[in-house]
């Protein structure tokens, strides 16, 4: 008996030990905006003051353009995932992008509202801030629902929409990221507030991807970085808690030119809602690219912005 206790005892060091590796090794505290901006918020980056928070906010092109391109990226992702389409729609366009409340280097909301109607306002008070009038508004997942609100709230200002694997619809995923998964476990999320394996990030990355393989290092770490920004792991709770129940009734009512693309291998936003915006938007345009996932502009921004160009320079 005294040799079976004396093997149990050593199997729970043994395990305790174990376990308290695995946390020195996955301990992630927050990093300030600072020490996150050496590495992404240089030129042309800027910090503008926009209802209570520092936005991260990047605005490049000709200024005399009357109708700016505003790039709103989705859960998790920051302005950065617009970098394909920015270096090349800047060549004659005006782009901005900009961090949402929750995510990148802009952070939590300090209210904590992450309704669709609390983005509304707040795309609306940044569009004010910069003195744009009117503008092409496209947006990503997350980002394509809160497009479509605003254009929906304010439909003198937005002259042109592009939806890119948007959100919108009650969802029927294939697959979700784990990272996603974890935002929404109350018990495990608590935990990830101080520890982060990178796997975690690196997996749910290629989960969205069409084709993993194209899920690169320094995306790991942009994404990692960008979850560690203080506070934005405890807001991504709050934005899963919050649900975001839009009025799809809604979509009908938009009456602008709209272009619907989407990643055929998307498996979190799967292509039927693709096909359900083209038929609630009348006259809008669906492409479909066979080989990506759901973040197609940023797995393929080349492919993707050429269908952007053809439809911005339609009449």
């Amino acid at each position: 008996m005294k040799l079976v206790l004396r093997i149990v005892g050593v199997l729970v060091v043994a395990l305790f030990v174990f376990a308290l590796a695995g946390v020195v090794a996955t301990w992630a505290p927050d990093k300030s905006v600072q020490e996150l901006s050496v590495r992404w918020a240089p030129a042309p980056s800027q910090f503008v003051d926009v209802a209570g928070m520092q936005v991260h906010l990047r605005d490049e092109g000709p200024r005399n353009d009357p109708n700016p391109i505003v790039l709103l990226h989705g859960t998790s992702a920051s302005l950065h995932t617009w970098d394909g389409w920015a270096q090349d729609l800047t060549k004659q366009r005006r782009v901005i992008r900009f961090d949402l409340p929750a995510f990148g280097l802009t952070g939590p909301n300090p209210e904590n509202d992450y309704s669709i109607a609390a983005y509304v306002r707040f795309v609306t008070a940044v569009l004010d801030k910069l003195g744009i009038q009117s503008c092409v508004l496209a947006g990503n997942s997350l980002g394509g629902q809160i497009a479509w609100a605003t254009a929906v709230a304010h439909p003198q200002r937005i002259r042109k929409l592009v939806l890119v694997d948007a959100a919108g619809y009650p969802i029927q995923s294939v697959s979700v990221p784990i990272g996603f998964r974890i935002a929404r476990m109350p018990g495990v999320r608590s935990v990830m507030e101080h520890v982060l394996p990178r796997g975690v990030i690196q997996s749910s990355l290629r989960n969205v991807y069409g084709d993993p393989s194209r899920v690169t290092p320094d995306l790991v770490d942009r994404y990692y970085d960008m979850t560690l920004r203080a506070g934005n792991r405890q807001a991504l709770s709050k934005r899963f808690e919050q649900r975001f129940s839009g009025d799809e009734a809604q979509i009908k009512t938009l009456k602008l030119p709209t272009l619907i693309l989407w990643g055929a291998k998307d498996r979190l936003i799967p292509p039927d809602n693709a096909k359900r915006f083209e038929s609630d938007i009348a006259g809008s345009q669906l492409v479909v690219f066979d080989k990506l996932g759901h973040v197609p502009h940023e797995e393929d921004p080349q492919t993707t912005v050429a269908a952007v160009r053809a439809f911005l320079a339609s009449p």
